[in-house]
């Protein structure tokens, strides 16, 4: 059996009743549990649960959602008390209320399980340990060079069939079909700027603004004839072009018309933070260069610059920017073959197999002894 805070959204919901079914039955929480009764961890879970969550809200606001993590901790640890059995699940739960719930579920004792979308079409995110930096994918090339040696990897590519740009909520970013400049050019799909990837992981940069700061210094470093090429994203609701335009920096281009993926084709190299655009680039064979934390951002994969001056070296050798192929076709094999479920959420189909073994993988990992 799982239990799991419940969601609006049509995919997360059918994430959870395949999971539902596989485990024998689910519990979803609209609300609850919640208790008022702490426990000497209480104040620092809150702490380090409100830290994380994706709004920061202030005054009055953050007050309010301190109580309601409190009270979402203290309730989902004295109901996995009762109910040890259960898998927790939560979608995300990196931060704020769905943090709360999966660390007084670890706190009882309870297994948990982070469930996320997928950077490959048909596939789901399902995970024990974490989510995107925070997975439990290995992060040793030599894990990877291993399963090559024992797998076929050359149709590798099959796991990029069926990707398409991300349809678009804003009028002014669009998947247009048109010309791209001759001229040589990185480009950089950028995220949202209160996604958790941004919030959590960006790394050395800090987020948005140091990013953009980042981004704009590295591009006056750029070959001569080059520019790097922005795209903003389709459901960024606050636009960042006139930031962009406001640095007056020529190198700097931003297009929002044409399509994500027709961008990534005719560039020479790919910039992103931590975005699945950057490990989808692999597809087209592009060299990416990631800023931030990513799970994917492993030596041989990717150029991984650690500060700004290594960033405008990179930049300044754009032409030079390389990868390891035989590497990049082992990860992503092992990816599609031994990582991700197949999934579609309408109709729901999945592998059962494949979602059993999450499960089971959940419960194998022993946590720490019920705190009391």
């Amino acid at each position: 059996m799982i239990a799991y805070p419940a969601e609006r959204n049509a995919r997360k919901r059918a994430v959870f009743a395949a999971l539902a079914q596989v485990a024998g039955g689910a519990r979803a929480f609209p609300i609850g549990p919640l208790s008022w009764r702490d426990f000497p961890e209480t104040a620092g879970r809150v702490d380090q649960a409100l830290s994380r969550a994706k709004r920061p809200h202030k005054g009055l606001m953050r007050r309010l959602k301190r109580l309601l993590i409190r009270l979402k901790y203290n309730g989902a640890r004295r109901w996995f008390m009762g109910n040890p059995h259960v898998v927790a699940v939560a979608w995300n739960g990196l931060g704020g209320a769905r943090q709360a719930f999966l660390m007084g579920a670890k706190d009882a004792g309870a297994a948990v399980l982070y469930a996320e979308l997928a950077p490959l079409p048909g596939k789901i995110t399902l995970d024990p340990l974490g989510v995107n930096a925070e997975s439990g994918v290995p992060q040793e090339p030599a894990y990877y060079q291993e399963w090559a040696r024992d797998h076929d990897t050359a149709d590798w590519r099959r796991a990029g069939q069926g990707l398409t740009a991300r349809p678009s909520r804003r009028a002014d970013v669009g998947q247009s079909t048109g010309d791209l400049p001759d001229t040589p050019f990185l480009f950089c799909p950028l995220q949202v700027p209160g996604d958790s990837q941004v919030q959590l992981f960006a790394g050395w940069v800090g987020g948005m603004q140091g990013y953009l700061a980042a981004l704009d210094q590295a591009a006056r470093a750029l070959p001569d004839g080059w520019h790097l090429r922005i795209k903003e994203h389709p459901s960024a609701r606050k636009p960042l072009s006139p930031q962009i335009e406001a640095l007056k920096n020529p190198r700097l281009i931003v297009d929002n018309d044409s399509d994500s993926f027709a961008q990534i084709a005719a560039s020479k190299a790919v910039v992103t933070l931590n975005s699945s655009m950057g490990l989808q680039a692999f597809f087209y064979d592009k060299p990416v260069v990631a800023l931030g934390r990513a799970f994917w951002a492993l030596p041989g994969l990717v150029e991984a610059p650690q500060d700004q001056a290594s960033l405008n070296a990179r930049f300044a050798s754009a032409a030079e920017l390389s990868f390891d192929s035989a590497l990049r076709a082992a990860f992503i094999h092992w990816l599609d073959r031994a990582y991700y479920p197949d999934f579609a959420a309408d109709p729901l189909q999945y592998d059962h197999a494949a979602f059993a073994a999450k499960i089971a993988q959940a419960k194998a990992l022993s946590p720490a002894p019920p705190l009391r």
